[in-house]
């Protein structure tokens, strides 16, 4: 099948490497050129495992191909899919669609037999009908249909999910795209994916509940942390317990910062925003909210209180500052908010991270990248174990500290705590 990804970040460039390397010819379109030449000569311009590898093979054999060029691009697809970005409006809350509508009017403008134009970009319930009628305009002969067909990808996890999905959702009334859909997937439903058609603005609230409900877990078991933590009860036991109950399930039940990244902060405000419109209080998912911002505040006090308030020329660590691990994603990362103050407060601040130097901190004096854990937690005060990458699960602190021995901050619950007590440290865990 002919296929069009429009916008080369991460929901596109993944989608279209993936669909390639199932047997279908594939063309990457960005407005970017630098970043089309880029890809071109197999520059990644993301950080996700596996990823570099699927688009240098597809686009050794032809199957996946870049391009600058929408309009030829579309012209020699069948199936066009939106993959561009849907921020929260500045100063605002509800997703900026000016992209997704940019992309429909030269899509329109293009169509030169039937198409199935598919959005594959998180957008509010709705979004699919004023695409439809952007089209109509452009296109008098109505040769399209517009499904939704959000994606569920997890950063670091991206191409599992892809390949071994829990289900793909296709949200569309034509009997036609529904058809073509479902044999676009076929490769994906013979291992055992569902497939789940439902109608178009069904599928564009799925994803959003999808996300401010696992984002609703986060922010649950965050706040129970609190609670575990004044009535000494370590709460791992309690999300191994409650995640026993299969109603309830164990996945995303872990206590630790702040959630980030991509999805979670934009789409449970894009959500609420959604139902302000229509005149509905989602007032759970307000909380969550409101839960998830003062949670970065919490630990940053957390710090000051372990460094009994004299933060100022106090060496600091923080191991990993994306906010999960496998991802070179900062965006809504706990550290963007914790780093800065604690810089602001005289302390000098290490870094180390696996996936390398990060600009947001570039400005910051007294803010530098290690290449290394060693030289990051060197003569440091306080090690803060932010991000869970494997690289920090197996750190041996007895040998790097002989004689002064740092607070451990552990952010992700990593070590045992009576492992590391006793060996001398003063060790500190989420909800312990």
């Amino acid at each position: 099948m002919k296929l069009c990804m429009i916008g080369t970040g991460y929901v596109g460039l993944v989608s279209g490497a993936c669909f390639s390397d199932l047997g279908n010819d594939v063309i990457c379109v960005d407005k970017d050129k630098s970043k089309i030449d880029s890809l071109k000569l197999g520059k990644i311009p993301i950080y996700e495992p596996g990823l570099e590898e699927l688009v240098l093979k597809n686009h050794k054999n032809k199957r996946l191909k870049f391009s600058n060029q929408l309009k030829e691009s579309v012209k020699k697809s069948d199936v066009i899919f939106i993959c561009v970005g849907t921020p929260t409006k500045k100063g605002g809350s509800s997703a900026d669609l000016s992209q997704i509508y940019k992309v429909a009017k030269e899509i329109g403008k293009s169509i030169n037999k039937f198409k199935i134009i598919v959005t594959k970009s998180t957008v509010p319930v709705t979004t699919g009908d004023e695409i439809e009628k952007i089209l109509k305009k452009k296109n008098k002969k109505n040769q399209f249909a517009v499904v939704s067909n959000p994606e569920f990808l997890r950063e670091g996890e991206a191409l599992r999910d892809f390949i071994f999905p829990d289900r793909i959702v296709v949200g569309s009334n034509d009997k036609k795209s529904n058809k073509i859909l479902k044999n676009l997937y076929s490769p994906l439903i013979s291992k055992g994916a569902q497939y789940f058609n439902t109608s178009r603005r069904g599928a564009e609230l799925i994803k959003y509940a999808s996300n401010a409900f696992l984002a609703t877990k986060i922010t649950f078991i965050n706040e129970l942390a609190n609670l575990c933590e004044k009535v000494n009860i370590n709460v791992e036991d309690i999300s191994i317990g409650m995640g026993l109950d299969k109603r309830i399930g164990g996945r995303f039940l872990r206590a630790g910062p702040a959630y980030g990244g991509s999805c979670f902060p934009k789409d449970t405000k894009a959500i609420i925003s959604t139902a302000d419109k229509f005149k509905v209080d989602l007032s759970v998912i307000k909380n969550v909210v409101k839960s998830n911002e003062k949670r970065s505040k919490l630990l940053l006090n957390r710090i000051f209180k372990l460094l009994k308030n004299k933060v100022k020329n106090k060496k600091i660590s923080f191991l990993g500052v994306t906010f999960k691990a496998n991802t070179d994603d900062m965006r809504d990362s706990s550290c963007l908010s914790m780093i800065p103050i604690l810089n602001k407060k005289g302390s000098i601040i290490k870094y180390y991270d696996p996936t390398g130097f990060k600009k947001e901190f570039k400005k910051y004096k007294n803010v530098s990248f290690c290449n290394n854990i060693n030289l990051a937690v060197q003569n440091c005060d306080l090690i803060i174990i932010h991000t869970e990458w494997n690289d920090f699960k197996s750190i041996n602190f007895k040998k790097l500290f002989k004689n002064k021995k740092p607070i451990i901050f552990d952010m992700r619950n990593i070590y045992l705590p009576e492992k590391i007590n006793d060996q001398g440290f003063k060790y500190i865990g989420i909800g312990r």
